[in-house]
This record gives C-alpha cells, sequence and structure tokens, in this order.
C-alpha cells in the first residue's frame, strides 16, 4: 500500500500546528525540512528531542529528512558541508527516519553543467559513503539549477556512483520547469532508480506550481506506471502553491489541504488504495 507523506513545514512554521494537520487529514508521516522556522539540520539538541516528542504525541513518522545537503554552489568549499551531511545521519537516526534527501550542486548561471560532471560524481560518491556507513538512504532530488536537472544527468549521476545508498527522488514539478515533459521523457531511464515521490505539478508554459493532475507534470501517466510496476513507497507532497523559493516553499493549511484533496482524488479514480 503507498504510504502518502508530506513537507509540514508548508503548513506553518510551527510543529505543532504542522503535527495537527498532518493528523487531520489521516497521514502517518511526514517529511521534516523544517520547525519553529528553522531548518532541521540547525535544531540544536533540546529541540530536536522536542521535536521527537511532538510526532510521537501525534503518532507521526518521519519518512525522509528534508536536508539542503548539495544545495551549495560546485565551486564552494565541500569539506564543512560533507560534516554537514554526517550530522544530517545522526539527525535521520535520531526521528528513525530510512532517508535523507540530497541534490547535485548547483550550477552557476552560464555554465555549463556538463562541465562539473567529474567533481559532482567525486562529492555524490563521498555522501554515499557517508550513507553506506550509516546504514540509510540518500534520495536524489531532480532540482532547478543544479548538475542533476534533466533525466539524463540524473541517470549519470545515480549509475556512476552505483550505490544502493543513493536512490531517485522523483519531482513532477521541477522537470516541467526546466523543460521536461517528465513521464515521456524521464519516466523510462529513471525508473530502476527511483524510490521515492514528491507530489507537486507546473505547467510548461510558465513553470507556476499547481495541485497535482493539473499541470503538464503527467502525474497521472506516472502514477498509474508505478502502480502497473509494482511501485511500493512514499508519496511526499510539497505543494509550493503560496510560495517557492531555493530552500523550499510554503503553502499554509488551506492550500496543503487543497494539495492533499487533489492528490487523494486522484488516487481514488485510479482505484489505488493508500494510509
Amino acid at each position: 500500500m503507498w504510504m502518502l507523506s508530506g513537507f509540514a513545514d508548508e503548513i506553518s512554521p510551527d510543529l505543532e500546528e504542522q503535527a495537527a494537520l498532518l493528523t487531520e487529514l489521516g497521514m502517518s508521516h511526514l517529511e521534516f525540512r523544517s520547525a519553529w522556522g528553522t531548518n532541521v539540520l540547525d535544531l540544536d539538541a533540546e529541540r530536536l528531542s522536542r521535536a521527537k516528542e511532538v510526532l510521537d504525541a501525534h503518532g507521526l513518522e518521519v519518512s525522509s529528512i528534508g536536508s539542503p545537503i548539495g544545495k551549495i554552489a560546485i565551486d564552494e568549499d565541500f569539506g564543512p558541508h560533507l560534516d554537514r551531511a554526517r550530522h544530517a545521519v545522526d539527525v535521520a537516526h535520531h526521528f528513525g527516519a530510512p532517508y535523507i534527501r540530497v541534490f547535485s550542486f548547483f550550477i552557476r548561471p552560464g555554465d555549463d553543467p556538463d562541465r562539473h560532471r567529474d567533481e559532482v560524481l567525486r562529492r555524490m560518491r563521498a555522501l554515499a559513503d557517508v550513507a553506506e556507513r550509516g546504514e540509510v538512504v540518500l534520495l536524489h532530488e531532480n532540482e532547478k539549477e543544479i548538475y542533476g536537472d534533466v533525466p539524463r544527468r540524473c541517470v549519470d549521476l545515480l549509475e556512476s556512483v552505483g550505490s544502493p545508498n543513493l536512490r531517485a527522488a522523483w519531482d513532477a514539478a521541477n522537470f516541467v520547469q526546466v523543460g521536461v515533459r517528465p513521464f515521456t521523457e524521464g519516466y523510462s531511464g529513471l525508473r530502476p532508480h527511483l524510490e521515492y515521490v514528491q507530489i507537486k505539478d507546473a505547467h510548461l508554459a510558465d513553470g507556476e506550481v499547481c495541485a497535482a493532475g493539473r499541470g503538464d507534470g503527467e502525474v497521472v501517466e506516472t502514477v498509474r506506471a508505478l502502480r502497473d510496476g509494482g511501485f511500493d513507497g512514499f508519496f511526499s507532497l510539497e505543494p509550493h502553491l503560496s510560495q517557492a523559493h531555493r530552500l523550499g516553499g510554503f503553502s499554509g493549511p488551506d492550500l496543503f489541504t487543497e494539495a492533499w484533496r487533489a492528490f487523494t482524488g486522484l488516487l481514488a479514480a485510479e482505484g489505488i488504495e493508500y494510509r
């Protein structure tokens, strides 16, 4: 049965408010990106403990740490960032999360991403080593302006690193925003690496984000293919219906609920069970 999760900081900066709405919607998991206006990797020990208490009180589990690992420029110092990745593993263990979201480094405007392939692979291999030692799985999200923004480079990255602890997180809206028709142009190549699905959609004409099934992200086609192929994993709502920026987005409780209704309605129409 498919599991629903979501970037709960899109509901509210306050973790109690995040947890309350997730519980009201019948969700059992969240993707932990931030609480109280602070990224999860920057919460001190006291707030990490408090966060665990809040989630436990609501019966919520963490599907993935929504980290910003890999969201630095490819020419920035990697050493401190690798230390931050090790901390991310500790945070994942604290919450019992099996996954950590990562990215493959911003490329400066006007630069050719392929020129940085070797350095990207070196860094991603180092991150995979951290994940292997920590027994967690890194989920590479296809994001705008990073090396792995289009299917070709995503597949190259995952196959070249070749680690079972580095897998793909599928984001249809991000593909649309770089001019890719996700299912038509990306699904077959990425399916062997696909571990986790982030749910948001967008319009090819202007890149505007919208609820699942209302844009050009070929969400219905992707869901059908995943069902028919026996996919069993997480689908994480990341609506971005009010704000979007390099480190995340925001929707508010009403728009987050709208995103939940759009996706669960799509699943119901396809006869797909979820929890």
